[in-house]
C-alpha cells in the first residue's frame, strides 16, 4: 500500500505507556514536536490497568490519567493509536518510520465518544481489559479513561447486524474502513515499548492455565480495582469470597526451562502490594506468599515488606514444584519448605502466579538496534547512560531495556528525553 501521508516532527516516541508518555511530555515541554505511536487502541500502557502502586499505595489511575490527558491536549504532541511499526531507520540525523494505522471501523474524526453504539450492540465477548472475567460488546470504548475516547469494532465477533451504524449520531461507523500506511520523519526516536508477561499457558507445572482459580497477577489487579469486574474480590470460578489466597513467586522468572534465567525484578513488590490490599478487602482471609528470595530493592521497599509481615501476611520460603486442582474447587500447591518442613501440599481457594517479564516488542527486522541475551534492547553503557542504544539517534526508555518498576521507568524516561534533546541540539535542530 502506498504511503498516504508523511508526518514531520522532532522526536518520535514508540509506545504510549508511562515511559513513553513521560518522555513525550518532557520533550514537548521543551518545545520539541513529538509524535507518539501506540499499538493499543488507547494510550496508558500497563499502568492504567493497575489498581494501586507500591510502596505508597497511591491510585494508579490518578497518576496515569493526568499524563494521558496532558499528552492528548499538548500542542506539541500528536498521538496515533492502534498502529503497527513496520520499519524504523536512523541515518545522518534523520529518523524515518513506516507505520500502518489499523482500521477501527470507526472514523476517529467523527466519533464523539457517546457510546450509543456500544449500548445497542447485541454481541458480547470476553473483556480482556477486565482480565477476561466479564463481558464487553463487539464495539466499545475499552475503558472509561481511554484516550482517545473513540470506539473500536472487533470484526471477529461482529455479526454485521448494523445496529451500531443506525444509532450513531455522527455517522462514524465505517464497515469498509481499511488500513492506512503513513511515514514519520523525525530527528530522533525513543523506544518505550514496555513489557509483557510470560503466558500462563507456558508452565505445565502450574496447570498451563487450565486449573480453576489459578490466575495471573494482572488479573488480580483487576479484581482489586474499584472499577473491576465484580466490584469486590471474588473467586472467578464460582463467585465465592476466597478464605485462603496464595502468591507464587518466580513463576516463570529465574527459570532456565522457561528461557528466562533472569529475575523480573518487581514481582516481589507487586505481590506484597496485592497481598496488603487483599488483607484490607478480605480481613479474615489467610494470605501466603511462596518465595525463593524477597528482592525489596528500592526506597521504602524493605519497610513495605516488613509492614506486610506485621499485617499477618505469611511468607513461606520454598520453591513451588507443582499446582493442580485441589479441594472444593481450589488449587493444591506442592512445595518444598526451606525451613526443614520437607515436601508439603497446601490447598488454597485462589492462587496468583507472579509471572516472568518479557519484552513486548522484538526489533529484529524492523529497527537496527541490538538486543541482549535476555532479548531486551541493549544499551551501550547501562551503568552510565542506560538510555543510549548502539544506533545513533535512537534511544530507549522504561521496560523496553529490561524489567523495571514504575519509578525507575519514569526516571529513565526523563533521562531518555534529555539524551534526545542533547542529540537534537548537537544536530543544530
Amino acid at each position: 500500500m502506498a504511503d498516504s501521508q508523511t508526518i514531520t516532527c522532532d522526536a518520535l516516541v514508540i509506545g504510549g505507556g508511562i515511559a513513553g508518555l513521560q518522555t513525550a511530555l518532557d520533550l514537548a515541554d521543551q518545545d520539541y514536536s513529538v509524535v507518539i505511536i501506540e499499538k493499543d487502541i488507547s494510550i496508558g500502557g500497563k499502568m492504567i490497568r493497575l489498581s494501586k502502586v507500591f510502596p505508597t499505595l497511591d491510585c494508579s489511575s490518578c497518576i496515569t490519567t493526568p499524563k494521558m490527558s496532558s499528552a492528548a491536549h499538548h500542542k506539541n504532541i500528536t498521538i496515533r493509536t492502534y498502529c503497527d511499526l513496520k520499519s524504523l531507520t536512523s541515518d545522518n540525523g534523520q529518523v524515518s518510520a513506516h507505520v500502518t494505522q489499523n482500521p477501527r471501523y470507526v472514523d476517529e474524526d467523527k466519533c464523539i465518544g457517546c457510546r450509543k453504539c456500544e449500548y445497542v450492540c447485541p454481541v458480547y465477548t470476553d473483556d480482556l481489559e477486565q482480565g477476561g472475567f466479564s463481558a464487553t460488546k463487539a464495539i466499545r470504548i475499552p475503558f472509561s479513561t481511554a484516550t482517545p475516547q473513540v470506539a473500536a469494532l472487533a470484526t471477529k465477533e461482529c455479526m454485521l447486524c448494523g445496529k451500531c451504524e443506525k444509532v450513531c449520531p455522527t455517522n462514524a461507523i465505517d464497515y469498509f474502513q481499511k488500513a492506512v500506511d503513513f511515514r514519520v520523519e523525525a530527528k530522533t526516536a525513543i523506544l518505550a515499548t514496555g513489557f509483557e508477561q510470560t503466558p500462563i499457558e507456558g508452565k505445565p507445572q502450574y496447570g498451563n492455565g487450565n486449573v480453576d482459580n489459578v490466575i495471573t497477577s494482572l488479573q488480580m489487579e483487576r479484581l482489586l480495582a474499584p472499577h473491576g469486574p465484580y466490584n469486590r474480590v471474588l473467586r472467578p470460578s464460582d463467585g465465592m469470597e476466597p478464605d485462603s489466597i496464595a502468591f507464587i513467586q518466580c513463576a516463570g522468572s529465574r527459570d532456565k526451562s522457561m528461557g528466562i534465567p533472569y529475575c523480573s525484578r518487581f514481582c516481589c513488590m507487586y505481590a506484597i502490594k496485592q497481598a496488603m490490599l487483599l488483607s484490607g478487602s478480605l480481613p479474615l482471609a489467610d494470605i501466603y506468599i511462596y518465595y525463593m528470595d524477597i528482592r525489596a530493592f528500592g526506597k521504602g521497599y524493605e519497610q513495605f515488606y516488613q509492614t506486610a509481615k506485621a499485617m499477618g501476611i505469611q511468607f513461606i520460603k520454598g520453591k513451588v514444584a507443582r499446582v493442580d486442582a485441589g479441594e472444593n474447587g481450589g488449587a493444591a500447591v506442592h512445595f518444598e519448605a526451606q525451613d526443614g518442613g520437607g515436601v508439603t501440599t497446601e490447598n488454597h481457594d485462589l492462587v496468583v502466579l507472579s509471572l516472568g517479564v518479557l519484552p513486548d516488542w522484538n526489533p529484529k527486522g524492523i529497527c537496527p538496534v541490538s538486543t541482549g541475551s535476555d532479548h531486551f534492547i541493549q544499551t551501550v553503557q547501562p551503568s552510565i547512560a542506560p538510555t543510549i542504544t548502539d544506533k545513533t539517534g535512537i534511544f530507549v526508555a522504561g521496560a523496553a531495556a529490561g524489567p523495571k518498576d514504575i519509578v525507575d521507568s519514569i526516571s529513565e524516561a526523563g533521562a531518555a528525553a534529555m539524551e534526545a534533546a542533547n542529540y537534537m541540539n548537537a544536530l543544530g535542530r
